[in-house]
């Protein structure tokens, strides 16, 4: 990490600036619906982010749709997640593939605004979740249930359970591919092919060189100690392009004040650092499975990212579906390449369906 990314993360650039763009009124309907929820929808147990901070969020004008999962603490309470589900119309015709985006943290789907649109143009549907914790999904208020079993358990029970998708294209970036790899190697008959942006599968035995434990003893403090917690000041930190303040706005709306945010500070003590993190066994049986999955997989990483710097071969170097493909290393994007060049990373996704369809 840099003196400037260091600046620019820790400097506290909240933005001040709500959204500027009214919500279609299909949009604005959905939001007053959710507001009516009856009250036994949320409890002491679940936070639920109140609708209306979501109102007119530039360049987001789909339509929200939910599903229940278990809390994952024994009890018969569920949290609601919500997603988007966003498919071809006429004239466009269909062509029959379903595209899994899975965001990281302290993202949401609002990420993916400016990709989707593009692919449902080349008649892909498009199924952006909000992992729990994350944008308009429900927050436990118990930060201790924010595990890396519990967040794939969550995960599991919306894709496979709830949503029954088959033959998925999964676009994963950040933490939401630490999940989605993980659930990949459990569930490969389901996906057709992979598109990873800047992420990994890191087991804690990995040697990391002393910028990099830098890094992360900075990003410990700062996510930590800091308080308020702007997470648009993560996102305008690894970003190259300079973001409107309705869009930093957008990446502050799903949490109102801190005790919605346990989802966003756990993530990062998730992070196995040794052999001995609780999660390391399931990382290595994961990749026992990945290093045999000759299935597409594609890299699309941006040069600028401050954990890689580009380089994949983690990735591409192990998962045998990798070799051959067309990776690709975009240029002048930081660690939200879906910020700086979303249209980059939608033709990259299209293409690389077109070349490795049946």
């Amino acid at each position: 990490m840099t003196e400037i990314d260091r600046r620019r993360l820790l400097r506290g650039t909240m933005a001040a600036a709500a959204g500027t763009l009214a919500a279609g009124p299909g949009v604005q309907a959905a939001a007053a619906a959710d507001d009516h929820e009856p009250a036994e929808a949320t409890g002491p147990k679940v936070l639920r982010t109140p609708a209306h901070r979501f109102a007119g969020l530039p360049d987001y004008p789909f339509a929200p749709h939910h599903l229940r999962v278990r809390l994952g603490d024994g009890s018969h309470t569920t949290v609601r997640m919500h997603y988007l589900d966003e498919r071809p119309a006429w004239p466009v015709r269909a062509s029959g593939e379903t595209i899994l985006l899975l965001h990281g943290n302290p993202s949401w789907s609002y990420l993916y605004r400016h990709v989707i649109p593009p692919l449902v143009a080349a008649g892909h549907r498009c199924v952006a979740l909000d992992l729990v914790g994350m944008g308009k999904s429900d927050k436990p208020t118990d930060r201790f249930l924010y595990t890396y079993q519990q967040h794939l358990d969550w995960l599991t029970e919306a894709v496979v359970e709830r949503l029954d998708l088959r033959d998925v294209t999964m676009v994963c970036h950040d933490w939401g591919g630490t999940l989605g790899l993980r659930l990949l190697a459990e569930q490969p008959h389901r996906f057709r092919r992979v598109v990873a942006m800047n992420t990994g599968l890191r087991t804690g035995r990995e040697e990391i060189p002393a910028e990099g434990w830098m890094h992360l003893a900075t990003w410990l403090q700062f996510t930590q100690r800091t308080n308020p917690l702007a997470v648009s000041d993560v996102v305008a930190g690894y970003t190259t392009s300079a973001l409107d303040p309705a869009v930093l706005a957008a990446y502050d709306a799903p949490f109102p004040d801190d005790r919605y945010q346990h989802g966003v500070r756990r993530f990062a003590v998730l992070i196995p650092l040794t052999p001995a993190d609780e999660a390391t066994p399931a990382f290595e049986a994961a990749w026992e499975v990945l290093e045999t999955l000759d299935l597409p997989f594609l890299c699309v990483f941006s040069a600028n990212d401050h954990v890689s710097g580009g380089r994949h071969d983690e990735l591409s170097g192990r998962v045998p579906g990798a070799a051959g493909q067309p990776h690709s290393v975009i240029a002048d994007a930081h660690h939200f390449l879906q910020e700086d060049k979303p249209g980059d990373v939608a033709a990259a996704i299209d293409d690389f369906i077109a070349r490795t369809r049946p």
